[in-house]
């Protein structure tokens, strides 16, 4: 099996004849064209050059077996297109991906492998190839968009199958042991699937296996079965990258003719068995240390002298010197992450030791070197011709005489250059560099510093990466453009590089293919001459502050032969003006990103002749006008298309059949409406749909639930939907949906049960009524994260079944018509971070079971009818509590003070319940309410799923809070809000003075309650303070002069009190009338009109007499000096506030605070008229 399709062999029998005799000598060369010539491509030859001259005719049985397999497939890309019962194309031998035996008739071979642009959907059914009872090649790999349950147990029922391989598919469930039937099978495939469990002991028993591959699958787990070590034919054997444990099997050392082995990216442990070293045609080996796997010495290499590629991962302790000496012929070695010293390296490789000629290939990244491993390296390995030495601690410093006169590429990323002028005369890394990778290096515009003698040019320079760097100005690209002509790539990603792209591109750097100054801060147009550069196949300018149109960019390239640009992104600019016309000059173009730009007027027609788009990114941008089929004629390659945020308006005929079938579809804020699309029903490969605020107002048509097999994530919201959502039975792919969107339509009726495998489930703001059938009925689905039925009808009581929906971390069910008692099986859900039931006619006390929540960070069920006392629980057991809120029930008895325990709490609310006694001293405790707020200058509300950007969380939380007076609903208030509401209860005592060590505090309210004494003086530290309501108590003594400290006080209202005294005059307090302090008959001051004891009388001053009224020079003066005054006043003020940004932010406060003081008099006098018309 190996060697295959270097020498063509023409048959599968032909390959195994070829196996068995093959000489000793073609062993020894087997691992450098051992990978390739397993590939399945290259297997399929042999059944590929059957003779074409051969008449035959397949079994009619078997023919209609491969019909039944095709009927349970989508075929969207013609794959089996062949697969026809007619007069012209019957024999099934003669179909694509089919061969059949020149001497039984029998179909021998089933190859369907599928690629990354041609695959087969919908569910693939092993077991309906039972029939083929000759099989003898199955490859169904790369169909990674089917959707598939377990390899079926019939798996077993193939016994002459010798190829298998079911590669990059999405089975799922465990590796099924009837695979051990299978005693022909000599190739078994099944990486990068989605199979988990462990794996089965009876593998052991295909004694003709040569090649297994089980990597990439995440979950599988469990110790490496001892009986592997059974297969004495294998040659080929990856395990990596799974949860494999436990110790290697000693077993494995019997495998004689191994030549692969690669056992990384697990959890192995144990010491490496001692018989791993008796393997001694092993050419790879790849091992990882990060879980215990120990080398307890260097014997175990001592029989592996066959050696080619020895990789070891994270082992602290090699214990191996002179490498060399083991391998002689090593040609790849890798010991990343092994916290190697200079030291070791000298033990690696000995200067008296002979020069390796075969190491070609070293890799010590992530290790703690320094610069006198280059100086060793250069000296051992004259025929080094790639080098990788990231993360280390390389500080290169001149002079350093490094000579590598192979080496062609080298990785210097995340180590320390800062201080390096890398490009000196005395650098030489080699006159053969073709790849540079200086990735994180610290480098600054003084490391591309040429001296006058500098005079190199790097003409074999083909690749350059020096991203996320501090370079700023054009320096670098000076250097660039005289030392670096021949470069096929640059990339400056995520630099602070400034000012103009220049314009010297075209002219230095004809052979450019691949440019990326992505993320920095360059300005101005585009640069014409870049469209000149007809090499250029990616060009990323995308995350940069360039203006100007594209246009003139576009018009230069079109002068090219042909333009072999294939990427262009242009997103995240300020980029303005329309889409070029001639954007069709791209004729190559695959991926076209221009979003959040300042685009605007219509989308081209011609956009539609891009025959290989594949990916349109047009959002957020001031697009609008007309999309019809016209744009979309050519489009037949396009996977991904996102137009939202525009000013679009599609009208496709209700008979129009799209040319392409998308993935990835958004078209946000776009009307596709008022009728429901009817041409989404040829979609049936989404993956991602986002149609919301469209202006849909339309049932949605049954067709459309049964198209979401493979749907990720889906946002319908802020439409009019109207009906209910059938329940079906329906597979997803893989886990199923991330995100399901669809509030705020009007959706009813009872939520289906297939809705539950959701990740993230928001149906807010519809008309539903029933959620049992959704929580219930299904017992299996234990990874839903949010769920949203807030704002629908849902009534009666909530079922007790929560312990289904296991991971919950975000429930709300605020605003519907529940009852009853809250579920005790609540307690089930421990991940829970957010808890909303406001709202509802729930009674009885809250379920003791709730403490096992102890993640919760919010907690409302406010508005309802609960009662008894504040439970203790929720401060000794929720303590990560930021939001809690118990405001609008009938709750007894005293504050626990326990509820001091939550030291994260941000909003505290236990009004309007029958709370008695005094509240706890302990404020203290509240150590984010004693920390100022840092508000953030900007608050972006984004989409809840993007094409360009994955989110963990979706959910908004909304909390209803008593704000100057009256109950508003907040939008995630833990990023603003810091409040404490005890309002309307029946509490009693002082006001502990700790309260003014609650500096953070925005809101504090304590009316409507028995309060005495007087009012501490602390609460003027409360400098963030808003809102401020001690109204409707029985405060005594006078007003503390330190309230007038509080500059943000917005509402006071101390009203209804016995307070007495002056009302101190200061800042903030003279703004406040009388309805701030009515009520409190002692106290007087001018805000009340009443004048306190002591205040004097003054008598008004007589106006002067005098002067002449005609006085024209008087007047004259007086007007000059006015427009003087005028003009002085009006520009001294407003000049210093349009240069000097901090006097303009000043100036805003001021206007804002005088806004909202003018708002709330004309509020309070309202309310005033009010009450005395009332009276």
């Amino acid at each position: 099996m190996l060697l295959f399709h270097l020498l063509s062999i023409p048959r599968f029998r032909a390959y195994r004849n070829f196996m068995s005799g093959m000489s000793s000598y073609f062993l020894k060369i087997l691992l450098a064209v051992f990978v390739c010539i397993l590939h399945t491509k290259l297997f399929a030859l042999g059944f590929n050059s059957l003779s074409q001259s051969s008449q035959v005719k397949c079994i009619q049985r078997e023919k209609q077996t491969l019909l039944i397999f095709k009927q349970s497939v989508r075929d969207y890309y013609g794959m089996l297109s062949t697969w026809r019962d007619n007069q012209n194309d019957g024999d099934c031998c003669r179909w694509e991906g089919i061969e059949c035996s020149n001497e039984t008739d029998h179909v021998e071979m089933v190859n369907l492998r599928g690629s990354e642009s041609h695959y087969l959907s919908g569910s693939i059914n092993i077991t309906s190839l039972v029939g083929l009872q000759k099989l003898e090649y199955l490859d169904l790999s790369s169909n990674r968009r089917s959707i598939e349950d377990q390899i079926p147990p019939s798996i077993g029922s193939f016994q002459n199958l010798r190829y298998l391989n079911l590669s990059q598919t999405s089975f799922s469930g465990t590796i099924p042991c009837e695979l051990g039937n299978l005693s022909k099978l000599e190739y078994l495939d099944l990486k990068t699937t989605d199979l988990d469990g462990e794996v089965p002991s009876q593998l052991g028993k295909l004694s003709n296996l040569r090649y297994l591959d089980l990597s990439a699958n995440d979950d599988i787990y469990g110790e490496i079965p001892s009986q592997l070590g059974n297969l004495s034919h294998l040659r080929y054997l990856d395990l990596s990258r799974n949860l494999l444990s436990g110790a290697i099997p000693s077993q494995l050392g019997s495998l004689s003719h191994l030549r692969y082995l690669d056992l990384s990216g697990n959890s192995l442990s144990g010491v490496l068995p001692f018989q791993v070293g008796n393997l001694p045609l092993l050419h790879s080996l790849r091992l990882d240390g990060n879980y215990g796997l120990k080398i307890k010495d260097e014997n175990w290499l001592s029989s592996l002298s066959s050696l080619t590629t020895l990789s070891l991962h994270s082992f602290p302790y090699l214990g191996i010197s002179n490498i060399s000496e083991h391998l002689p012929n090593l040609r790849e070695l890798s010991l990343d992450n092994c916290a190697l010293s200079d030291a070791d390296i000298s033990l690696l490789f000995p200067s008296h030791s002979n020069i390796s000629t075969s190491l070609s290939i070293l890799s010590l990244s992530n290790n703690k070197l320094t610069s006198l491993t280059f100086q060793l390296l250069s000296n051992y390995s004259p025929n080094l011709q790639e080098l990788y030495l990231s993360a280390n601690n390389i500080v290169l410093s001149s002079p350093n005489y490094l000579n590598f006169p192979s080496l062609l590429i080298l990785d210097l990323s995340s180590n320390n250059l800062t201080q390096t002028s890398i490009f000196q005369e005395h650098l030489n890394f080699s006159t053969k560099l073709q790849q540079l990778t200086l990735f994180d290096c610290g480098l600054t515009d003084k490391s591309f510093l040429v001296s006058s003698s500098y005079t190199k040019n790097s003409l074999s320079l083909v690749t350059l990466d020096l991203s996320d760097n501090l370079l700023k100005s054009s320096v670098v690209f000076h250097w660039f453009f005289n030392f670096t002509t021949n470069l096929q790539s640059l990339s400056l990603y995520s630099n602070l590089i400034e000012g103009p792209i220049p314009d010297a591109f075209e002219k230095v750097m004809n052979s450019l293919e691949v440019l990326i100054l992505e993320t920095n801060k360059l300005k101005g147009e585009i640069p014409t001459s870049l469209g000149n550069i007809c090499t250029l196949k990616e060009l990323y300018l995308n995350s940069n502050s360039l203006s100007g149109k594209i246009s003139s960019f576009i018009q230069n390239s079109s002068r090219c032969n042909s333009p072999a640009l294939e990427m262009l992104d242009l997103s995240n600019n300020s980029i303005i003006g329309k889409v070029p016309n001639n954007i069709s000059a791209f004729k190559s173009l695959r991926y076209l990103y221009l979003s959040n730009n300042r685009l605007t007027g219509e989308i081209p027609e011609s956009i539609g002749l891009l025959h290989q788009l594949q990916s349109l990114h047009l959002e957020e941008n001031y697009l609008e006008g007309d999309i019809n089929e016209l744009h979309f004629t050519n489009l037949s390659q396009l996977v991904e298309l996102d137009l939202s945020d525009n000013s679009l308006s599609f009208t496709f005929g209700t008979t129009w059949f799209p040319p392409f079938q998308l993935i990835n579809m958004a078209l946000a804020s776009c009307k596709l409406g008022p009728s429901f699309p009817s041409w989404l029903q040829t979609q049936s490969q989404l993956s991602f749909l986002d149609i919301s605020d469209a202006g849909i107002d339309d049932f949605v048509p049954d067709w459309f639930w049964n198209k979401l097999q493979f749907i990720n994530e889906m946002n319908m919201s802020y439409n009019s939907l109207r009906g209910s959502i059938p329940n079906l039975t329906m597979k997803f792919l893989r886990d199923g949906p991330t995100a399901i969107i669809l509030n705020s339509n009007k959706l009813e009726g009872v939520i289906p049960t297939f809705l539950s495998h959701a990740g993230n489930l928001d149906l807010s703001g519809n008309r539903f009524s029933d959620l049992n059938t959704l929580l219930c009925r299904n017992r299996v689905t234990k990874g839903m994260h949010t769920l949203d039925l807030s704002n629908n009808q849902i009534t009666g009581q909530l079922p007790e079944c929560w312990e289904h929906l296991s991971s919950l971390a975000f429930l709300d069910l605020r605003n519907n018509k529940l009852s009853g008692k809250i579920p005790q099986s609540m307690g089930t859900l421990v991940h829970l971070e957010a808890l909303v039931l406001r709202n509802n006619n729930f009674n009885g006390e809250l379920p003791l079971t709730l403490k096992n929540c102890s993640n919760l960070a919010l907690l409302d069920v406010s508005k309802n009818l609960l009662s008894g006392p504040v439970p203790s629980w929720i401060g000794e057991n929720m303590q990560q509590l930021k939001i809690l809120s118990l405001r609008v029930n009938n709750f007894f008895g005293s504050v626990p003070v326990q509820l001091c325990y939550l030291s994260q709490i941000q909003v505290f609310d236990l009004s309007k319940n029958n709370l008695s006694g005094e509240i706890p001293t302990c404020f203290t405790n509240f150590t984010t309410l004693m920390e100022r707020s840092v508000i953030p200058r900007e608050i972006v509300r984004k989409r809840k799923i993007s094409t360009q950007e994955s989110y963990e969380y979706i959910y908004d939380s909304y909390l209803l809070l008593s704000w100057k007076n009256q109950d508003r609903e907040f939008w995630n208030p833990e990023n603003l809000l810091k409040s404490i509401d005890l309002s309307t209860n029946s509490l009693t005592g002082k006001v502990p003075r700790e309260i003014g060590y609650l500096v953070g505090l925005i809101s504090l309210n304590l009316s409507r309650n028995h309060f005495h004494g007087e009012i501490p003086s602390g609460i003027g530290n409360l400098s963030s303070l808003e809102f401020l309501d001690l109204s409707r108590n029985n405060f005594t003594g006078s007003i503390p002069s330190t309230l007038s400290n509080i500059d943000r006080l917005g509402v006071l209202d101390l009203s209804n009190n016995n307070l007495s005294g002056r009302i101190p005059w200061g800042r903030q307090l003279q703004t406040f009338d009388g309805f701030s302090f009515e009520g409190n008959v002692d106290l007087c001051g001018e805000q009340l009109n009443k004048s306190c004891p002591g205040d004097k009388t003054q008598k008004p001053k007589e106006p002067a007499i005098g002067g002449e009224e005609d006085n024209s020079i008087f007047y004259e003066g007086f007007y000059m000096s006015l427009g003087v005054g005028f003009f002085v006043g009006f520009w001294g003020l407003l000049g210093p506030m349009l240069i000097w940004q901090p006097w303009r932010i000043v100036y805003m406060r001021f206007l804002n605070r005088l806004i909202d003081y003018i708002l709330v008099m004309v509020e309070l006098n309202i309310n005033k008229y009010h009450r005395q018309l009332k009276g």
